[in-house]
């Protein structure tokens, strides 16, 4: 191998390794994926659980930077999160529907992550909107439908989080 060639196979090797080092992960070795999706501005929202089950956790960022992560990792966070559902099968002649929704709370902001399916318009919406209480200004960061991974599916027979019966999300 020639010097030139060599300088290119360390300078490759030096980018991969910087990127390995500097990039946060949004997964811990502990968890696993329940849903996610990269937003129209190149931020990814996650939403990751222990493998065991211990706790549920958001985390919101680049990918060098976590910039929101809530709340502790611990079992009383199951608790801080709500979801929500409703389904309506039949296709468009019924009109179906898939709307599922996960809500929690931080200070005086309300955060409701959304994946929702209207079989009329033939529409998939992923996103999360931010509702800060004190004024009811709405923030509605949309996902990349092709981007998601994971569903909130499954929280409607898992027993791990507590069901909302209203559809106030939207």
């Amino acid at each position: 191998m020639n010097k030139r060639n060599l300088k290119r196979v360390i300078l490759l090797i030096l980018l991969i390794s910087t990127n390995f080092i500097f990039c946060q992960s949004y997964l811990l070795k502990n968890e696993t994926l329940v849903f996610s999706f990269e937003t129209q501005k190149g931020k990814k929202l996650v939403l990751a659980k222990d493998i065991s089950d211990k706790y549920i956790v958001y985390r919101f960022g680049t990918k060098n930077k976590i910039e929101f992560e809530f709340p502790n990792k611990n079992e009383d966070s199951w608790k801080k999160f709500k979801y929500s559902y409703y389904y309506r099968g039949g296709g468009i002649q019924n009109e179906g529907m898939d709307l599922n929704y996960i809500k929690f709370s931080n200070n005086e902001f309300d955060y409701i992550i959304y994946d929702t399916y209207y079989a009329i318009e033939n529409t998939t919406s992923i996103g999360i909107k931010i509702i800060n209480t004190t004024n009811n200004e709405v923030i509605d960061i949309k996902g990349i439908i092709n981007s998601k991974k994971g569903t909130l599916i499954d929280f409607r027979t898992n027993e791990l989080l507590e069901i909302l019966e209203e559809l106030d999300f939207d």
